[in-house]
């Protein structure tokens, strides 16, 4: 009788089928090489070598009898710190196509452990929910023929830009210009911009390559695009260059970055595209960012001024503030005087049903250069399930009322609102985008698309890999690991930017012809839209079509 003290089942043992990847050996190809084993950022497999009793039974004979074998190859870790996350990286180093993980098609159980240590789990990535987004089934259905010829996208020149800043009327503009008044800045800009990614939560390698591409956009093929930093400011060199032009700096509840910001200010060589401030997330509202400790490096807290290997969370609300007028009195006009009323300032502020209320109170003030707004389905590098999952609101409704709502006060080509939240999410980034303009945007921001079109990340819908927040990043985009980000070349990110963005311009302008447009965004022209679902149109006041 074997004791239960020799048993080793805790109520916590799970098996291979357990869990949401399973590892798939061939021992047959394998050479040992333990590429695999050197490459897995979870250590999630090992190499075993084991004796194996292999039973043999002669009925005839009536002789039972035992063979033995030594086994050597690759075996799964159970456990849920060690847990497969479907990265593969296994497979690509594999030289003999020996070993790859496949998702799990039992239940899975892991589910129901991941509350370890009494901590609710944590992810990066989305929202992991499957199939056709709203913004994917919204077609482009009014199509310019005979009665307004439609336009040859190949031939024709298109203006793709959109203004980042408020726009004054006509008559107020010429009044001012007249009388030598204020005239709120702007920044004409490609409508399609890099989300707020913090230098911190993304590699240094990773970071280096996106403004290398933005930059060879800018200069060399003319095409506007601007990135924003997320919290945490940037490398002093960029405040410092030519190339703060193209970044909109983010500042957050935490504050994280803005001494070596505002240290920089008497030598910065020119002004950034426009000020960021963010009051929420849509993949998190009511929570504040966290950058964890694996993250947290000996030059990453040089440049937020902490020490190093801490958790630096940011609150989640600016401590000062408790009102949207006193945050436009407070910040926004403070940051604009900061810099000499020449930089663009708006805030970022989670989809919510009060997202109205927030523009109408801007809307009065000239200091507030437009409004944000961040779905549920956007991006994060670390949130709660229950937050990723069940707390936010779509953009597209939200983006929507509030376009209404200016061109009822007859205001919506004087003050921009910007969408994200999922854009992209399927890999239709311009369809995506463009729905959410004609619905009202003035422009877009799109994070995890970047980080899957430029540098490969791996994470996707169905909870493959999505550990951006503990450092561990396979391809090293999300890591401070200089072990893990060196196996990124930021050449090779920025030139993938580049293509990204020539082929988003290449799609804007198929969706532009038809319609007839050339000179000018067809922001809110929602009689170009149609959608096969009666309550979402109705919703959203465009065309029902089936």
């Amino acid at each position: 009788m074997v004791s239960a003290r020799s048993v080793s089942v805790t109520p916590s043992s799970l098996t291979y089928s357990d869990h949401t990847w399973i590892i798939q050996h061939r021992e047959d190809r394998c050479t040992l090489c333990g590429q695999c084993t050197a490459v897995c950022p979870r250590s999630a497999i090992y190499l075993a070598h084991r004796r194996q009793r292999i039973p043999k039974l002669d009925v005839f004979a009536h002789k039972r009898e035992t063979e033995y074998r030594n086994f050597t190859g690759i075996r799964q870790k159970t456990e849920m710190q060690n847990s497969c996350i479907g990265c593969a990286m296994c497979e690509m180093v594999c030289p003999n196509e020996a070993i790859s993980p496949l998702p799990n098609a039992n239940e899975n159980r892991s589910l129901f452990y991941h509350n370890g240590k009494g901590e609710p789990y944590k992810r990066g990535g989305r929202r992991n929910a499957t199939g056709p987004t709203l913004l994917d089934r919204i077609m482009f259905d009014r199509i310019s023929m005979l009665t307004d010829p439609a336009l040859d996208a190949g031939r024709h020149e298109f203006n793709i830009t959109t203004s980042l800043g408020r726009v004054l009327p006509p008559e107020e503009f010429l009044e001012k210009s007249k009388n030598g008044g204020w005239i709120p800045p702007t920044r004409e800009i490609f409508p399609f911009v890099i989300g707020s990614m913090s230098f911190g939560a993304l590699s240094p390698n990773m970071w280096l390559g996106l403004l290398q591409g933005v930059a060879y956009c800018n200069e060399v093929l003319g095409i506007p695009v601007v990135m924003c930093t997320g919290e945490g400011g940037c490398p002093p060199w960029v405040l410092k260059s030519p190339y703060l032009k193209y970044i909109i700096l983010q500042i957050a509840s935490g504050y994280f970055g803005w001494d070596e910001i505002i240290r920089a200010i008497p030598e910065m060589k020119c002004d950034p595209a426009a000020i960021e401030i963010k009051y929420g997330q849509g993949a998190k509202p009511g929570d504040g960012g966290l950058l964890m400790w694996y993250k947290v490096s000996k030059l990453i807290a040089r440049l937020r001024g902490v020490p190093e290997g801490v958790d630096l969370p940011s609150p989640p609300v600016h401590q000062t503030l408790y009102s949207i007028e006193e945050s436009v009195m407070k910040m926004i006009q403070t940051l604009s005087t900061a810099f000499s009323h020449k930089v663009p300032v708006y805030p970022k502020i989670s989809a919510s049903t009060s997202a109205k209320s927030v523009l109408n109170n801007l809307v009065r003030n000239p200091y507030a250069a437009g409004l944000m707004i961040d779905g549920i389905d956007g991006g994060t590098g670390a949130a709660y399930d229950v937050s990723m999952n069940a707390t936010g609101h779509p953009v597209a409704s939200n983006i929507r009322e509030c376009y209404l709502d200016l061109a009822a006060q007859g205001k919506q080509n004087e003050i921009p609102l910007f969408a994200a939240g999922g854009i992209g999410k399927n890999g239709n980034v311009a369809q995506n985008g463009m729905a959410l303009i004609m619905l009202g945007a003035s422009g877009v921001h799109i994070g995890k698309y970047i980080m899957q079109a430029a540098a490969g990340c791996l994470g996707n819908e169905k909870n493959r890999c999505n550990v951006c927040n503990v450092g561990i990043c396979p391809k090293g985009i999300t890591s401070q690991n200089p072990k893990l980000y060196r196996r990124l070349d930021p050449d090779l990110v920025s030139q993938r930017v580049v293509d990204v963005f020539m082929s988003i311009r290449t799609e804007v302008k198929k969706i532009m012809a038809p319609l007839g447009r050339s000179q000018s965004l067809p922001v809110g022209m929602s009689d170009a839209l149609g959608i096969n679902d009666k309550d979402a149109a109705e919703r959203l006041q465009i065309k029902y079509v089936c």
